[in-house]
C-alpha cells in the first residue's frame, strides 16, 4: 500500500491543522498501545493514525472527542443548588445536627459565623 499523505485525509477533516492534531493524538494512543485498526505494513504510528483517518476506520469526530478528553483536566459535576429561602428564613428543620455536618459544611458555617461578627 502507499503511503498516505496528507491529501488523502483533507476531504475527512478540511482543517489541515485539525487534522494533524488529531492524527497526532492517535498517533500518542497508539504508543500507549492502541489496538490498530488498519495493517501496520511497517509504518510508523503517525503515518498508521493518518491512515486510519484516510480509511475513516478511526471517525474524526470520535478522535476529536478523545483528543478534548484527554486535555481536559477539571471534570464539571452538577452539585445541587441549596434552598436558598430555607437559607434565608433561618430554618431549623432543614440544619443538619452538629454531629452530622462534614467538615467542609463545618469550616463554611465558621466562616460565615465569623463574616457576621
Amino acid at each position: 500500500m502507499a503511503r498516505v499523505t496528507v491529501e488523502d485525509c483533507v476531504d475527512k477533516v478540511p482543517n489541515r491543522f485539525e487534522l494533524v492534531m488529531l492524527a497526532a493524538h492517535r498517533a500518542r494512543e497508539l504508543t500507549a498501545g492502541g489496538h490498530l485498526t488498519v495493517d501496520r505494513d511497517n509504518d510508523k504510528n503517525p503515518v498508521v493514525a493518518l491512515r486510519e483517518i484516510a480509511e475513516e476506520t478511526q471517525s474524526a469526530d470520535e478522535l476529536r472527542e478523545r483528543l478534548i478528553e484527554s486535555n481536559q483536566t477539571q471534570i464539571e459535576v452538577d452539585e445541587p443548588e441549596e434552598d436558598s429561602m430555607a437559607l434565608l428564613m433561618g430554618s431549623e428543620t432543614d440544619k443538619p445536627a452538629e454531629d452530622d455536618m462534614s467538615e467542609e459544611k463545618l469550616l463554611r458555617a465558621l466562616m460565615e459565623a465569623q463574616g457576621e461578627n
